[in-house]
């Protein structure tokens, strides 16, 4: 049986550039005792641990909690690339769900390096290897560091099936500054026009600047789940519950089809977002706040059609009708999103997870989404995997 699985606290630390970060334990415990705060309970009341980092040695999740707390709980370490704090998530909403545990903590914390993302170990296959050989195959640009290939390529591949102009994506980083500017905790706040966005400098001439990118940062975040039982029997009143949740991973299309949107997602998004609107009932209509993967602004425009938000071939029309914002159909990234609010790989989904709980508990201050009651999350990670999450206010 699967039992209701309540959101009873969530925590964030802002995140910052590498090289200002504190340490990655006490980044960690940071987030970790302002999710208990805002549940208010101790650490004793959580039952299992999810602690997620993609750059880190084995048991760095302990290491990070110890700092809290030494409990002898079950604490499972999980790396998913940039999925990874959903993807805890996603184990800690299952484990509750289940009842095998009645409170169960999700921890997601990133140390970056400053620059380009790349490999760790160069002495045996890359998991990024049939990703690379198709992005070689379809974009080339040997020069330009993958992450720009994969996603200025998916970018690419929008504009010329359906002519959407490179300005369309600057407009969607200039909507995530004017949301970050309301947002404490982002890293940019500085409100950018789609001009100074369009004028900033070429990493891919027609295709992508560089203000068009997420920046490497470092973080951490949390979210405490619980079962009615245990709201009860703590005394919580969480007003928010996770209505219904899914994971995709890969299928061959993302190699068959000769795609680039596929390379980075697009049909694990689809899949995953069809998945929550079937088991939930709901349907993407009825959604008035977003928090999704924009980890470049080209991968927030072919989300809105992977997630339903628009018609596919109509996202440039999305934009460009104001339907993404504040006063239009849905408000994505209230946050500010990746891009401005930056992307440690590890704690990016728990921040997204923590910001859509604010909304729906009407806490969001100055990027209040007026009468939220239904949010989704998406994050996705190369290699790949996906997570969707859909939450409600109860």
């Amino acid at each position: 049986m699967s039992q209701d699985v309540y959101v009873a606290g969530v925590g964030m630390i802002p995140f910052t550039k590498p090289g200002a970060n504190a340490p990655y334990p006490q980044m960690a415990a940071g987030a970790l005792r302002l999710a208990l705060a805002d549940a208010g309970i101790g650490y004793d009341a959580v039952r299992q641990a999810y602690a997620g980092y993609v750059y880190g040695d084995s048991t760095a999740g302990q290491r990070a909690l110890y700092e809290v707390g030494m409990t002898g709980i079950p604490i499972v370490n999980v790396n998913n690339n940039c999925s990874t704090g959903s993807t805890a998530l996603f184990l800690a909403r299952q484990a509750v769900a289940s009842g095998a545990a009645d409170v169960a903590l999700a921890l997601g914390f990133e140390h970056m390096s400053p620059g380009a993302i790349g490999n760790v170990y160069t002495d045996r296959p890359s998991p990024f290897d049939r990703f690379d050989a198709v992005t070689d195959e379809l974009v080339g640009h040997g020069e330009i560091p993958l992450a720009l290939r994969y996603f200025g390529g998916a970018g690419l591949a929008h504009m010329q099936q359906y002519g959407t102009r490179l300005e369309t994506f600057a407009r969607i980083r200039a909507k995530a500054s004017r949301h970050a500017a309301s947002n404490p905790l982002a890293l940019f706040r500085t409100v950018v026009t789609a001009e100074e966005v369009m004028a900033s400098p070429a990493i891919w001439p027609g295709v992508l600047t560089r203000l068009m990118a997420c920046p490497p940062t470092c973080g951490a975040a949390a979210a405490i789940l619980c079962s009615a039982d245990a709201a009860r029997r703590l005394a919580l009143a969480p007003q928010v519950r996770i209505r219904a949740q899914a994971m995709e991973t890969d299928r061959p299309q993302t190699f068959e089809a000769r795609d680039m949107r596929e390379v980075v997602g697009y049909g694990m998004a689809k899949a995953a977002a069809r998945k929550v609107y079937e088991a939930s009932g709901v349907d993407a209509r009825d959604i008035t706040v977003v928090e999704l993967h924009d980890c470049f602004a080209q991968n927030e425009l072919i989300s809105y059609e992977a997630l339903g938000l628009c018609p596919e071939g109509e996202a440039e029309k999305f934009v460009e009708d104001g339907d993404n914002t504040h006063g239009g159909r849905v408000v994505t990234n209230p946050s500010g999103g990746l891009l401005s609010k930056g992307h440690p790989l590890g704690a990016t989904g728990l921040a997204q997870c923590a910001e859509l709980v604010q909304q729906l508990r009407g806490a969001a201050g100055g990027r209040q989404v007026e009468g939220a009651r239904l949010a989704l999350q998406h994050n996705v990670g190369l290699g790949g995997a996906c997570v969707v999450t859909l939450y409600e206010r109860v």
